[in-house]
C-alpha cells in the first residue's frame, strides 16, 4: 500500500471515530436545550442509556461480522446506520422519538470503534506502527471528552440542539466515502454461517445484565424483583448463550479465545479500567461542583481527560520497551494510588493538587490501556480473529463502566443517606424532609437556598460520602492487578506468522 493511499484510510477511521466519540459528550452539553424544547425530563436518562446499550450489546457481533465478511463492508454499513440515526435525533419531536433514534446511533457505534483498531491491524504489516496509531485513535476518546462539552454548547446556543447531531452528517459522510475508494478488500470464495441462535442470546443477556447495573441502587434497589429478574435473565440467557457457542459452526463470540492468556488477561484488566474510569467520570463533576464549590467540573474533566490523551499516545509509541504484563501492572497500581489518594482528600482542597490527582489517573491508571490492550490481544490470535478480538477488549470495558459507576452510585447515595440521618438533628433539620435533603442532586440545585449551616454539614456530608465511593477504585485496582499475572509473559514483538504474511499485509486484505 502506498503512504498516500494509508494516509486517506487512517484520515477515514479518525474521523468515524471522532465523531463517534463526541456524541455523547456533545449530547451531554445540550441536554438542558433539548428539554426546554420537547421536554421529557423524566425520561432523559434513557437519551444516553439506549445509546449506551445498543452500542454494548452489537460490539462482538459486528466485530464477528466484520471477520467473515470484512472489515470495509461492516464499517461502512455501521457508519451508514449511525448517521441514519443522527439524522433522525435532529428530526424528533419528543423524547421517545429521540431515545429510539439514539439506540439506532447505539447501533451504528457499536461497529464504529472495534472495526476501525481492527483495519489499523490488517493494513499495517509492521505492528509497530499499528500500534502508534492506536494509541492515537485511543486518545480521540480524551479529545472528545475535552472538546464535546464546548462544541455542544455552542452548537445549541448559536444553531439550536438539533444541530448537536447534524454536525456528525458532513463528518460521517467524508470517512464514509474516503474509506469507499481508498481501501480494497479481498473476498472469501466460501459462504460463511452466520450464529443468529448465539447473537440473538448474546443482546438478549447483555442488554438484560446492563439494565441491572444501570438500574440497580437507583431506579430499584438491588433486592427488588426487577433487578433479581434481570439478573436471572442474563444468567439463563447467558448460560443458554454458552451452550449454543459451543455447537456453532461460526460461533459470534469464540469461546477459545478466553483460553489465551492475553486475552483473559486483558478483559479482566478492561473491565477494572472502565470501571475505575466511569466511576471517576461519573462522581468527579459532583465532587467538584458539590463539595469544592467550583462553578464548574471542566477543572477536574479536562485535566484528566488530557492527560489520558498523553498516556494513550505515549504508551503507543513506548510499549515495545515493555512487557504487556508490566503496561498492565503499572496500569493498576496508578489506580490503586490514585483510589486512595481521593478516598482521603481533604473537602478543600487545593486546585493544583486536584489536577495532579487528574494527571495521575490519566496518564496512569486509564490512558495506558486504551491502545495498549487492543495490541496486546491482536498480536496474541490468530489474525481470523482480529475483529471480534477487538471488540471483546471495548465490550468488557462498557460492561466494567456500567458496573463501576453503578456500584460506586450505590455505595456513595447509602453513606450520603446514612451522614444526613445521623447528623439531622444536631443540624436541624427538619425531619420530614430527609429523603429530599438526603439526595445528591438536592445539594447540586438548591444547595444556595439553604441556610450555611446545613449547607456546610451535606457538602462535608457529600464529600465523605465520595471520598468512601473511592474505594472501590482500590478494590478495582487490586483485581486488575492480578490480571498482569493472568495474562503471561508476552511481549510486544512481530509474531512468526505475521513476518511470514508480511508480504500479503503489505497489501490492503482486510477480509
Amino acid at each position: 500500500m502506498n503512504n498516500k493511499r494509508a494516509g486517506f484510510i487512517i484520515l477515514a477511521m479518525a474521523l468515524g471515530l471522532l465523531m463517534s466519540a463526541l456524541d455523547n459528550t456533545i449530547t451531554s452539553a445540550a441536554i438542558s436545550h433539548i428539554i426546554s424544547d420537547i421536554n421529557g425530563f423524566d425520561k432523559i436518562s434513557w437519551v444516553f442509556t439506549a445509546y449506551m446499550l445498543a452500542s454494548t450489546s452489537t460490539m462482538l457481533v459486528f466485530g464477528k461480522l466484520s471477520d467473515m465478511f470484512g472489515r470495509k463492508l461492516f464499517y461502512l454499513i455501521g457508519i451508514s446506520i449511525f448517521l441514519i440515526g443522527s439524522a433522525l435525533c435532529g428530526t424528533a419531536q419528543d423524547m421517545t422519538q429521540l431515545i429510539v433514534y439514539r439506540a439506532i446511533q447505539g447501533i451504528g457505534s457499536g461497529a464504529i470503534f472495534p472495526i476501525s483498531f481492527t483495519i489499523i491491524f490488517t493494513i499495517f504489516g509492521d505492528p509497530k506502527q499499528a500500534a502508534k496509531l492506536s494509541g492515537v485513535f485511543a486518545a480521540i476518546f480524551g479529545l472528545s471528552s475535552v472538546a464535546g462539552p464546548q462544541i455542544g454548547t455552542f452548537l445549541a446556543e448559536s444553531w439550536g440542539w438539533r444541530w448537536c447531531f447534524y454536525v456528525n452528517l458532513p463528518l460521517g459522510l467524508l470517512s464514509f466515502v474516503v474509506l469507499l475508494f481508498s481501501l480494497q478488500e479481498s473476498r472469501s470464495d466460501r459462504r460463511p454461517k452466520i450464529d443468529y441462535l448465539g447473537t440473538l442470546f448474546l443482546i438478549i443477556s447483555t442488554v438484560s445484565l446492563m439494565l441491572a447495573l444501570e438500574w440497580g441502587g437507583k431506579d430499584y434497589a438491588w433486592g427488588s424483583w426487577q433487578i433479581i429478574g434481570m439478573l436471572v435473565i442474563a444468567v439463563v440467557v447467558g448460560t443458554l448463550f454458552i451452550a449454543v457457542e459451543r455447537r456453532a459452526q461460526e460461533p459470534v463470540l469464540p469461546l477459545p479465545l478466553f483460553k489465551n492468556r492475553m486475552v483473559l488477561g486483558m478483559v479482566l484488566a478492561c473491565l477494572c479500567q472502565g470501571a475505575i474510569m466511569f466511576s471517576a467520570i461519573a462522581y468527579l463533576p459532583i465532587f467538584s461542583t458539590a463539595v469544592l464549590g467550583q462553578p464548574n467540573s471542566n477543572g477536574l474533566l479536562t485535566p484528566m481527560m488530557f492527560s489520558l490523551m498523553v498516556g494513550a499516545v505515549s504508551f503507543g509509541f513506548i510499549q515495545r520497551f515493555f512487557s504487556f504484563r508490566a503496561v498492565i501492572a503499572f496500569s493498576m497500581l496508578a489506580g490503586i494510588v490514585v483510589g486512595y489518594l481521593l478516598s482521603i482528600v481533604s473537602h478543600d482542597a487545593a486546585n493544583w493538587y486536584m489536577m495532579l490527582l487528574m494527571v495521575i489517573l490519566g496518564v496512569g491508571a486509564i490512558g495506558p490501556l486504551m491502545g495498549v490492550a487492543q495490541n496486546a490481544v491482536a498480536l496474541s490470535v490468530d489474525r481470523k480473529y482480529i475483529g471480534v478480538s477487538s471488540s471483546i477488549v471495548g465490550f468488557w470495558r462498557s460492561i466494567g463502566g456500567v458496573l463501576g459507576a453503578s456500584i460506586m452510585a450505590t455505595v456513595v447515595n447509602s453513606n450520603y443517606k446514612n451522614l444526613i440521618q445521623s447528623g439531622a438533628e444536631a443540624h436541624h433539620m427538619p425531619l420530614d424532609q430527609l429523603s429530599t435533603l438526603a439526595n445528591p442532586d438536592q445539594l447540586i440545585r438548591t444547595g444556595a437556598q439553604l441556610p450555611k449551616e446545613t449547607l456546610d454539614f451535606m457538602r462535608e456530608s457529600l464529600g465523605t460520602a465520595i471520598n468512601h465511593g473511592f474505594i472501590l477504585c482500590i478494590v478495582f485496582g487490586v483485581i486488575g492487578l492480578s490480571a498482569a499475572f493472568v495474562a503471561g509473559p508476552l511481549r510486544f514483538a512481530v509474531p512468526v506468522q505475521a513476518e511470514q504474511s508480511k508480504e500479503e499485509n503489505a497489501a490492503p486484505h482486510t477480509a
